[in-house]
This record gives C-alpha cells, sequence and structure tokens, in this order.
C-alpha cells in the first residue's frame, strides 16, 4: 500500500506548511468493478446511473489511450455508427433546432442564459451540458430542469439494450463511453419529448467532439477561450482556437466575444474557410446603455460576457424562426478592416431581459450565506476563469456587511484534476490572503460506493491523493515565495491590506469533501449538521488551533474552487434537496 494512503488512514488529513514530500511508489489501485446491467422493467434510477459509470474509461486504460490515441476524425465517424446503432440518422438531429456552444470559459453560463432567453418566450427547451454538480440527470434537461429520475431511467435503458443488441461481435468497442452515451440519450430525449429546440454545450474542444456530428445547427456560439485540456486540444490558443471554430458550418451563423488577437484571427480565418458568417458580439453595454441589464446581478464582467453572447444567440434562433419580437434595432457600429463584422446592437425585448434576470446556475459565481458562514462557490478551472473568481470574490468581500465585533476568517477550499497547472491557478489565489487553505479530493465521503452520481473511474485512489499533497506543496512554496516578492511585481488584488494573520500560511488535507466541511463550519452552519466529527479531525496542532478560531469568528468566508466537481460535491452537502 503507498505511503500516501497509510498517512491518509492514520490521520485522515496531513498538514501543510512542512516540507514532507510526497510519495512516489503507488502500488495499490482501485480497480473498475463490473455491474452487471438489470435486465427486467423496474429498474432504479441508481442502478442506472451505475451501470452508466460502468462506461467511463477505466484509469489505467486511459493512460494507454492517451499514449495511442488515434485519428480523431476516425472517432467522430465512430459516433456516427453508435448514432445509427441506436435508431437515428444524422439528418433526424436537424429536427431539434439546435444552438450549439463551445468555449473555454463561460460556455456552459452562455447555454443556460441562452437556454432560460427562450423559455421565456414560452418555448419548450431541451438543454444538455456538462460536467453534471450533483446527479448526472442534471446534464440533460427539459424546460431548465433535470429530467426525472424516472424518465431517466427509462430512456437509459431503452438505448443501453438497443447498443446491446446492435453490437458487432467483431468490434472491440461495443458500447459508447460515458460521455458519448450521454450524447446520444439527450438526442433520443429530445426528440422523444418534443421540445421546440435544443442547446448544446460542446464537451471539449470542438471540431471532433462527439457532439460535432450535428451537421445543421440553427447558429453556433463561441465563448471565451483560454489554455485548457492541453494534451487534447493543444498548448496555444491559436489551436485551441482552431478546435473550437471546427463546430462553424456553410451558411450557419455564429457568434463570438472578444478574443485575443491571436485566437480571433483563427477563428476568422476557419470560418472562412467553412464559408461560416461569424459575428463579434458587442458589450453588454452597448446594448443597454445604463439600463436595467447592467443591474440583473450578472456577477463580474464575464458573466456580462457570458449574457451578451447569449442574447445574439437567442435573437439570431428567434429570427431564423420568424419571431418578430426581437428587440429594436440601434445604430451599427462600424467594423474596422480586416476584423469581423459586429453583430446588430439592438434594444433586448422584455422576455430577453427577465430570461436573464431569471437564469440559475448553480455552481458559478454562486453565494449561500448560512449563519457566520458565507460560502462562495465558483467552478474556476483555468487562469483566465480563475481571475475573474478573484475578482468577482475581492468584490463580494468589499460589499460585504461586517461584523459589530470579533474576527473575521477566510478560508480556502481547493482541487484541480486533469493536466492543469493547480500551481499557476493557486498563485493567482494567495494574494487573497486566506488565513487557512484546505485541500481535498472530489470525493463527497470517503467512500463513494453509496452515491453512484459522484462515483468517477477515470482516476485512482492514489492519484487524486498525491495530486492533494501536490497542490499543498505548490502552496507552501508560494508562501516561501512571499518573503521575497520581485520588484516591480503586481500589485495585491485586494481592495485593503489585512493585518498579519498567525495562521496565514496554514493548510491541511483532508480525506475527502465531508471532513472538510466538518472543520470549516465547526457545526456552524444551521445546514449542515453531520454527525459528529472523527476525533482525528483535530488531532494535528493547527487544526486544533484553527478550530478554536473558527468557533469563534464573527463570520467566516469560505471559497470553494478550483474544480467544478469540488463545487458539486460541496453543494451535495450544503444544499441537500439537489439531491433529492
Amino acid at each position: 500500500m503507498s505511503r500516501a494512503r497509510c498517512h491518509l488512514r492514520a490521520a485522515l488529513f496531513l498538514a501543510a506548511v512542512s516540507s514532507r514530500g510526497a510519495t512516489t511508489g503507488v502500488a495499490a489501485r482501485r480497480v473498475l468493478s463490473a455491474w452487471p446491467a438489470p435486465q427486467e422493467p423496474g429498474m432504479e434510477y441508481q442502478d442506472a446511473v451505475r451501470t452508466l459509470n460502468t462506461l467511463q474509461t477505466n484509469a489505467n486504460y486511459l493512460e494507454q489511450v492517451k499514449r495511442q490515441r488515434g485519428d480523431p476524425q476516425t472517432q467522430l465517424e465512430a459516433m456516427k455508427l453508435y448514432l445509427a446503432r441506436s435508431g437515428l440518422q444524422v439528418e433526424d438531429l436537424d429536427q431539434l433546432n439546435i444552438i450549439h456552444i463551445t468555449g473555454t470559459k463561460g460556455k456552459g453560463s452562455t447555454c443556460a442564459f441562452t437556454e432560460r432567453i427562450l423559455r421565456s418566450y414560452g418555448l419548450k427547451t431541451g438543454f444538455f451540458s456538462s460536467p453534471h454538480l450533483v446527479q448526472v440527470r442534471e446534464r440533460i434537461r427539459i424546460n431548465g430542469q433535470p429530467i426525472s429520475p424516472e424518465l431517466f431511467t427509462k430512456y437509459f435503458w431503452r438505448l443501453y439494450h438497443r447498443l446491446e443488441e446492435t453490437k458487432d461481435d467483431s468490434s472491440c468497442v461495443s458500447m459508447p463511453g460515458y460521455f458519448r452515451f450521454l450524447t446520444l440519450m439527450a438526442f433520443h430525449v429530445f426528440l422523444q419529448e418534443k421540445v421546440d429546440l435544443a442547446v448544446m454545450e460542446v464537451g471539449i474542444g470542438g471540431a471532433y467532439d462527439c457532439t460535432n456530428i450535428v451537421k445543421k445547427p440553427v447558429v453556433c456560439g463561441v465563448s471565451s477561450l483560454g489554455i485548457d485540456h492541453t494534451g487534447l486540444l493543444g498548448d496555444t490558443m491559436e489551436k485551441i482556437a482552431w478546435q473550437k471554430g471546427g463546430i462553424f458550418k456553410c451558411g450557419i451563423p455564429a457568434f463570438t466575444v472578444l478574443q485575443p488577437d491571436g485566437p480571433l484571427a483563427v477563428l476568422r480565418d476557419r470560418a472562412q474557410q467553412i464559408s461560416c458568417p461569424l459575428y463579434l458580439c458587442p458589450p453588454l453595454e452597448a446594448l443597454e446603455e445604463g439600463g436595467p441589464l447592467l443591474t440583473l446581478g450578472l456577477e463580474g464582467e464575464h458573466q456580462q460576457s457570458n449574457a451578451a453572447l447569449a442574447l445574439q444567440l437567442a435573437r439570431c434562433w428567434l429570427q431564423q424562426k420568424g419571431y418578430q419580437d426581437t428587440g429594436e434595432l440601434k445604430a451599427s457600429r462600424p467594423s474596422l478592416p480586416g476584423q469581423l463584422p459586429l453583430a446588430p446592437v439592438f434594444q433586448p425585448t422584455s422576455h430577453m431581459q427577465h430570461g436573464l434576470r431569471d437564469t440559475e446556475w448553480p455552481g458559478r459565481t454562486q453565494l449561500l450565506r448560512r449563519g457566520p458562514l458565507t460560502w462562495y462557490l465558483d467552478g474556476a478551472h483555468t487562469t483566465s476563469s480563475m481571475q475573474a473568481c478573484v475578482r468577482w470574490f475581492r468584490q463580494a468581500l468589499h460589499s460585504r456587511e461586517r461584523p459589530g465585533g470579533g474576527s473575521e476568517v477566510r478560508v480556502l477550499l481547493f482541487n484541480s484534476t486533469g493536466d492543469r497547472d493547480s500551481a499557476a491557478l493557486l498563485k493567482l489565489l494567495q494574494p487573497c490572503q486566506f488565513d487557512y487553505t484546505i485541500f481535498c479530493p472530489n470525493l463527497t465521503e470517503v467512500s463513494s460506493t453509496d452515491n453512484a452520481d459522484q462515483q468517477n473511474f477515470t482516476v485512482t485512489l492514489d492519484q487524486v491523493l498525491l495530486r492533494c499533497l501536490a497542490h499543498q506543496q505548490h502552496w507552501s512554496r508560494l508562501h516561501e515565495d512571499q518573503a521575497s516578492p520581485e520588484p516591480g511585481g503586481p500589485a495585491p488584488l485586494l481592495l485593503a491590506p489585512r493585518p498579519a494573520h498567525t495562521h496565514s500560511t496554514s493548510s491541511l488535507v483532508f480525506s475527502c469533501i465531508s471532513h472538510a466541511l466538518q472543520w470549516i463550519s465547526q457545526g456552524r452552519d444551521p445546514v449542515f449538521q453531520p454527525t459528529s466529527p472523527p476525533r482525528v479531525l483535530f488531532a494535528h496542532p493547527v487544526a486544533g488551533s484553527g478550530a478554536i478560531v473558527l468557533q469563534e469568528a464573527a463570520a467566516i468566508h469560505v471559497l470553494v474552487t478550483g474544480s467544478l466537481h469540488l463545487v458539486g460535491g460541496v453543494l451535495k452537502l450544503l444544499e441537500p434537496s439537489l439531491s433529492q
């Protein structure tokens, strides 16, 4: 058994600010267990989710695939074959009147805004997104609501059995992977439930994403671009822009927000090669100069950018479907030579304004106020989205109500997964001057076997624990370097300096989200009231002394960020209704 796991089981957390290094020898592995699929009616939702989880790629096999990745175009062709085996042809998808949206930062929020705007016109909407926060059925929505457990179960087994019946014994892969299966299932749900339109969020990339089998969307959108998934998409913004632009279709209008010059030029050239009319969205303030849109609670500049893109996508869809109430045109702004043409500047309708105002998209710039605790939840996981998250957190702290007496404590709960540069993300968070920094895997409990929605077979337990130790080491080094800052470095992001705190460099690693929240909340969250925490949560001196500080604090501000999966696990515990 690895030293990391032994250490974890002995103490359930590891103290930071320690020179102890992470272990490198990993012996024990969690393997993918086969869960037999029930064969008769009456199958429960959790049975369906457990069977779906068997389509996740085993961690060891995933590493092999990365080393032996084949032609991505061939993978896209395989998706067409899965679609045919499921009983559909690519042409059938044209009935869905799809809005196809890609990007690095904000594509999910843009989808949510777009769907809500069009629903405010009385349209029946479908919405496919990823990842889910608490339950997998969140990925497939009708009229903004996750499909019911009963509906999910029905459509899951229909598709699963159909693919089982049509598999070719000569083929080495008879079933699609996890995300492909859900994409196929979403197509079937939306067609059978007869939605008026479907908003489809691209998974990763664009050109070779399995959602890109759609050939005739009504309109396409590209949200803000950044560096992410470099192992799949490339290590430069230009390479990533080429992938994202792969969703453009000949003659189908597309919109994008302002991007850096290099990526924007790639998108422009890609659109020209495909003969796709691509337009640049004007900023939100150009649509509503000083008007009500800017007071709709759109947190931060990035959400205003997402809202501006959503307005253009919704308006384009409405116009192509013959709707008249699409907003009065204002004086258009001329495009500069060699640049993209600007999208129309128009007065948003009351339906559009209501749609933006009523959009609910948990886990993104979300606040939960619970007694002395305020939870700040944002699934930022790229450098650009983390910069936006820090700005939002700073603004929220500045506008908070300060307690009449007593201390205020700031806590960071962080995790990062995949090939993301956690050191770069943590460096962006450092100026927020957290009193305590907590690291934990994206595991709600030590064992997730009773919660199929939270299971993840693409990584091993040892991998996630070692990664938390690496985060901890990065954080310690940042504080060591802080003692001798570089001349001419960036100014602190906080609006006012804070007095030094005796625990300003203290951090802990917990084995799961539940234990982390128990230590942070100290029983003071009126909703999150678990059973008595294990004694070892207070065994380390930092944990013990920190518990006293948290118990006596007049206000506790907790930023949860770095991973949407982490935010989802936190929401599952803080908002039990989301699991109903």
